[in-house]
């Protein structure tokens, strides 16, 4: 805690005077242009590999970067994605796993959870991704963890469109979704749309945009 309290003090004291007119703007109003849900992994940080500013993302984080398919019970997740699509009116939303993932070890491992039934059972959101990679003939040790991370991904943009508000953006042109793969130990970022699972570099997949 020392060390966060330290960064809190030096914050107030040397960053926040810096960026006052930021703030001043921010106090009463959002207006973020893109949902980022990505995993609760402590090596993931959204707005440091983005490079984005406060008020830029509207970041949604759980373990495995899970999109659970819409159904009557809420959730934390479920509830962030009506509020950023329906109210504060975000253009895209990126679904980012990243390399390593603790989550989709777990998922491989099932019986290893048994002590953990909230995360089994959360765990269960990634079971398709799990049969697909089966399904392609893979055995489902270490060696496909980025495989599973993948296809979780993709598997996570589908269970958003059977949400009604994102179903009706998407149906009207006025939401993206955006599948990424976040590489800790490079820093590189892999991108698909979902319509296909293959995933290449951010700079071949957004060419246009640069």
């Amino acid at each position: 805690m020392d060390k966060i309290i330290k960064g809190v003090l030096h914050f107030q004291k040397n960053i926040f005077p810096q960026h006052q007119t930021l703030f001043d703007e921010l106090a009463d109003k959002q207006t973020p242009d893109t949902l980022f849900i990505t995993c609760s992994d402590s090596r993931i940080d959204p707005n440091f590999v983005t490079q984005t500013r406060p008020g830029d993302l509207f970041i949604c984080r759980n373990a495995g970067n899970i999109v659970p398919p819409h159904s009557k019970t809420t959730g934390g997740t479920t509830a962030s994605i009506e509020y950023a699509v329906a109210v504060l009116g975000v253009r895209h939303i990126v679904v980012c796993g990243h390399t390593n993932c603790g989550a989709m070890n777990g998922a491989i491992h099932m019986d290893s959870l048994e002590g953990l039934p909230h995360v089994k059972e959360w765990l269960g959101h990634t079971r398709s991704a799990i049969e697909i990679v089966k399904a392609q003939g893979n055995e489902l040790d270490e060696s496909q963890i980025r495989r599973v991370t993948e296809e979780n991904v993709l598997q996570q943009l589908q269970h958003l469109k059977t949400h009604p508000v994102v179903a009706a953006k998407l149906a009207t042109d006025e939401l993206q979704l955006h599948g990424w793969m976040y590489e800790i130990e490079s820093g590189n970022v892999f991108c698909s749309d979902g319509e296909n699972r293959f995933f290449e570099p951010l700079e071949t997949f957004y060419q246009l945009a640069i």
